[in-house]
């Protein structure tokens, strides 16, 4: 297991080589100041390779050998697993078994009762563990091994609407180190599932970039998304801007709707963070090309702000009150000279997921004169300031408790299995308890909640339906013809 850092002055790509200097597996792409990376060690992978616009040195920072973990025995609740242990202690193998998994895909789907199932994840062939990353719960759950076999599977029972992204990662080190430092090491390992139909996204560079989708029978839809693309498209630029206030340059690309007329009084305002991802992992730009273009929507001007490098996200999200201010101030300005657009704060939302839901609904709070509407997916609401005494960690309900109401409208969403530990309140309580104060304090408050995890997988839908939540256009009356007898 080898951990380290890379530092740029410019753009850099990192990746692993074998001996003839082919590219085996992408650790960081495009990454800027210091950033880290994390893998585990294959036969025949020798070299980095490094793609700079700058200079860039790379740092070994932790190097462990091979651990062990003995997985616990368990009570298989799948059925088809059941059915299996019994086939195992008649001596019976496992090929005729992993031909069916490969023929149906994975993981396994058994329905249990009205709107349930079992969902079973499985690895074939890891020799000392498995952990999965992004299941139906908070935590990288342990894959159990089937006796002496090499099937190893972990079973949930979820509700049948069930859409989330997953990884598997076998064999992952155990080594001395924080329960954070383990934990992460997972990341090392965490791979596709080479038996699941669902791989996303399709432009992956390798198994380890890419996810493995679940599709419940019910879950729901998602506006925008998997539809055929628009005849005529909005149009996506990209510009650098510049900041005073944060003393920092950044790239923020500008969505204009088909035929836009910035005159036009109904039309929306959307800022969103993490600009990059709400580019590519949720298709923003096709999402509203398609709920304009069907009249859903009204037409929305979409500003996407990047991070400046690796590790800025952290510092300027989490409530922080000079990157406010510089929406407020300084981008929002820059945005109405760009568009020509007048935005008004009503028809003005900032949008974003985890870190970047926590910080559209404290920057809407600290700037209503700007931002009228608040739309946070999956939004951090259980971080708070290091030294906070336990009986404030919920920070954000507290100073929402605590000001006057402002004119703001909140959309508030998150995963059930986004739940916390019995030392850590989790995302999706954390929003619980926020939706309760804003409607306390008599807000105009949204709240809705998937049978989800933490990943865009699922958060292409919730843009989406939070957007419509906000916005959404009536639909037309549907006209009907009545002819009475003589």
């Amino acid at each position: 297991y080898v951990e380290g850092v890379m530092d740029t002055t410019a753009h850099a790509d990192l990746s692993l080589v074998d001996g003839q200097g082919r590219a085996v597996r992408r650790l960081l792409t495009r990454s800027v100041g210091r950033d880290s990376f994390r893998f585990v060690a294959e036969p025949g992978v020798t070299h980095f390779r490094i793609r700079a616009e700058g200079a860039a040195t790379v740092t070994i920072t932790r190097r462990v050998g091979a651990g062990q973990q003995i997985a616990p025995p368990a009570v298989p609740l799948s059925p088809t697993i059941a059915a299996m242990a019994a086939a195992l202690e008649r001596g019976e193998g496992t090929d005729g078994f992993w031909q069916r998994m490969a023929a149906a895909g994975t993981p396994l789907m058994e329905p249990l009762k009205p709107g349930t199932v079992i969902l079973t994840f499985l690895q074939r062939g890891a020799q000392r563990n498995v952990r999965l990353l992004g299941g139906p719960t908070a935590d990288h759950e342990m894959l159990e091994r089937l006796g002496t076999s090499d099937i190893w599977y972990k079973s949930f029972t979820v509700p049948d609407g069930t859409r989330l992204a997953y990884k598997l990662a076998p064999d992952v080190p155990d080594f001395p180190g924080t329960c954070r430092e383990c934990r992460m090491a997972i990341t090392a390992q965490a791979q596709a599932d080479p038996l699941n139909r669902h791989p996303w996204p399709d432009d992956a560079p390798d198994r380890f970039s890419r996810w493995s989708g679940v599709d419940l029978p019910a879950a729901p839809p998602m506006p925008g998304v998997g539809v055929p693309p628009a005849p005529v498209p909005g149009t996506v630029a990209v510009h650098r801007f510049a900041s005073a206030r944060l003393g920092n340059t950044r790239d923020v690309a500008v969505y204009t709707p088909p035929g836009f007329d910035p005159l036009t009084r109904d039309t929306v305002l959307l800022v969103l963070f993490d600009g990059d991802d709400y580019r590519t992992q949720v298709p923003t730009p096709a999402i509203l090309d398609h709920l304009t273009g069907t009249g859903r929507l009204p037409p929305v001007v979409a500003v996407f702000v990047g991070n400046v490098d690796a590790t800025s996200r952290a510092r300027e999200l989490p409530a922080n009150p000079d990157f406010a201010a510089m929406l407020a101030d300084e981008l929002v300005p820059w945005v109405a000279a760009k568009t020509g657009l007048s935005p008004r704060p009503e028809r003005t939302v900032l949008g974003g997921s985890s870190y970047g839901g926590l910080a559209a609904v404290t920057a809407a709070l600290e700037h209503p004169q700007r931002f009228g509407n608040a739309l946070s997916i999956s939004g951090s609401f259980w971080w708070h300031p290091a030294g906070t005494p336990p009986e404030r960690a919920n920070i954000v309900a507290a100073w929402a408790a605590e000001r006057e109401r402002q004119p703001v409208r909140f959309f508030l969403s998150a995963g059930l299995f986004e739940n916390g530990t019995p030392d850590d309140i989790g995302i999706r309580d954390a929003n619980r308890h926020l939706r309760d104060v804003l409607a306390a304090k008599g807000y105009d408050v949204t709240h809705r909640e998937y049978a989800a995890g933490h990943d865009y997988y699922s958060w292409r839908g919730v843009l989406g339906d939070g957007l419509l939540a906000l916005f959404g256009r009536p639909s037309p009356p549907r006209s009907f013809s009545l002819t009475l007898p003589p």
